[in-house]
């Protein structure tokens, strides 16, 4: 504050609005409030520091509004990195079963909602199979188990694999770790399953990244029989590049390699971070697969599995909101969904698994917001075609086949980096708490001439005028009646003419206390 010069405004007590309009460094202030009558002058200028205050709030009304709303913008930017962690490839053959290892108990069990057999044909197919018909007096096992099913008919990976390079270093079956999807049984490699070291590349380019072998095996392949949901058209294998936080779900994100072809894959790293609420929707909470007996919402929160749950992921928390809702429409999950329900049998599968799982896909009864961080690749693919004569040749000697088999059966995949930067997808605030304080701070300057210290003028003056009007109107109130008793003994004393500097009573003297009750007293 300014000191307030003259001897008027010296006299004047703080808590005067002149004396605060001659001090504040609010601009204009002075020119309303001092001295003298109301001119003209001093009308515009009140009317402009109206129109000037108007507006300058209006402006604070739209900025913490637009604040309210928490706009976020998105920033994309392109990293390097010295080393990259290669993501997990899960593996799938097309055929679910091989032909080889049915019996007629699965046939029993199976048969129908897997390849639409009714029981008069089961002779039939087996014959088709190749293996002998059913003896007399057959009786099929009292239970069965989907998952033993495919775990023991599935195509395993020491068939199918005829070799592995990873960075040009020997791997094999050890490195993939084997899972449930839809599909079936299938593998996916680095998956950092059971607390394993993830693999990581320092170089980009083919060579330096997972190359394998396959072998088909079309020939193990199930016959068409009837024109079913489950029926399968086509050969090869269906692969999924995906992070190690998020479950695969190759039948629907994955893409197909076909026999007969060297297929490249070149991958980009991509790494995408969103904002939780309010400024976006993302989420890091873990949905629990496992449902209440009678839940009040059956997509809702449930009791916690025990044990810890995998990160976020928005493939796991479809998976987990898919294996409640079939969970309470059948009373059991498929084998790829998580959860402790029992799995489903054949019979199940056919009558009630398949038909809700398709039905609530079909509505999109699952709304899983996006993690907060994720991770994802992006893919580019080439192919030639392989093998050559000469090598289709070597191949036959070299795994026992005939140069036909070589060409309808193998494959070769090759998935590396493309180079090692990666692309980050970031949501940020759009506007920050900083930002809206320097946006007003910037509006209190322009229109009304203010900053932070001129607030603190005006709280120090509101402190002013409480402390000298409010207070004292208090105070004086309370020592009316004192005051009342003061004025009847000065009127007391001056109707005796005299004042009595002494008393004598007896053989002491009274001290001016003891004066004063005793004229009290006497009046």
């Amino acid at each position: 504050m300014k000191t307030p010069s003259g001897p008027e405004e010296a006299q004047r007590p703080a808590s005067d609005i002149r004396v605060f309009a001659s001090s504040c460094t609010l601009h204009g202030l002075s020119h309303v409030f001092g001295p003298g009558s109301l001119t003209p002058r001093r009308g515009l200028w009140a009317v402009a520091i109206l129109l000037s205050l108007a507006a300058f709030l209006y402006q604070v009304a739209e900025r913490v509004r637009y604040y309210g709303e928490f706009h976020h913008e998105t920033a994309l930017d392109e990293r390097e990195s010295h080393r990259l962690t290669f993501p997990a490839i899960t593996l799938c053959n097309i055929n679910p079963l091989r032909r080889s290892r049915l019996t007629p108990n699965d046939l029993h069990w199976a048969g129908q909602a897997l390849l639409g057999l009714e029981p008069t044909e089961h002779a039939t197919f087996l014959r088709i199979l190749g293996q002998p018909p059913t003896l007399p007096g057959f009786m099929p096992s009292p239970t069965f188990d989907m998952a033993r099913l495919y775990a023991r008919a599935g195509h395993t990976l020491e068939d199918m694999l005829l070799d592995c390079r990873y960075r040009g270093q020997p791997c094999g079956p050890e490195n993939f770790t084997a899972i449930f999807t839809r599909m079936g049984r299938c593998y996916t490699f680095n998956s950092g399953a059971n607390g394993e070291e993830l693999l990581t590349t320092p170089k980009g380019g083919a060579g330096n990244g997972l190359e394998v072998m396959l072998d088909v095996q079309e020939d193990e392949y199930l016959p068409v029989w009837k024109d079913v949901e489950e029926t399968l058209f086509e050969v090869g294998i269906r692969v999924q590049i995906h992070s190690q936080e998020e479950p695969p779900i190759i039948d629907q994100l994955g893409f197909g390699v076909a026999p007969g072809y060297q297929t490249f894959v070149s991958c980009q790293q991509q790494q995408l971070s969103f904002l939780p609420p309010p400024w976006g929707d993302c989420s890091s909470a873990s949905l629990d697969p496992d449902f209440e007996l009678e839940p009040s919402d059956p997509l809702g929160p449930s009791s916690p599995t025990p044990g810890p749950r995998p990160p976020y992921s928005l493939v796991g928390c479809r998976l987990a909101c898919e294996t409640r809702y079939v969970a309470r429409k059948c009373g059991c999950r498929m084998m790829h969904m998580p959860g402790g329900a029992p799995v489903c049998s054949p019979q199940q599968y056919k009558d009630c698994a398949n038909v809700a799982l398709d039905a609530m896909l079909r509505k999109d009864a699952c709304t899983c917001p996006n993690p907060c961080t994720s991770t994802r690749y992006a893919k580019e693919l080439s192919m030639v075609r392989m093998p050559s004569r000469a090598a289709t040749r070597y191949l036959a000697r070299k795994y026992n086949r005939s140069e036909a088999y070589i060409a309808e059966n193998v494959l070769v995949l090759d998935i590396f980096f493309e180079a090692l930067n990666y692309e980050t997808v970031e949501q940020k605030k759009a506007y920050e708490v900083s930002e809206l304080l320097g946006d007003i701070g910037g509006q209190m300057g322009l229109f009304i001439g203010a900053s932070l210290l001129t607030i603190l003028e005006i709280l120090d003056y509101l402190c002013e005028v409480f402390r000298n009007r409010v207070l004292r109107y208090l105070w004086n109130g309370k020592r009316s009646p004192k005051h009342s008793s003061t004025n009847l003994l000065q009127e007391g004393l001056g109707s005796h003419g005299n004042q009595v500097p002494h008393l004598s009573l007896g053989p002491r003297t009274l001290s001016a206390s003891h004066r004063t009750c005793y004229l009290v007293t006497r009046l």
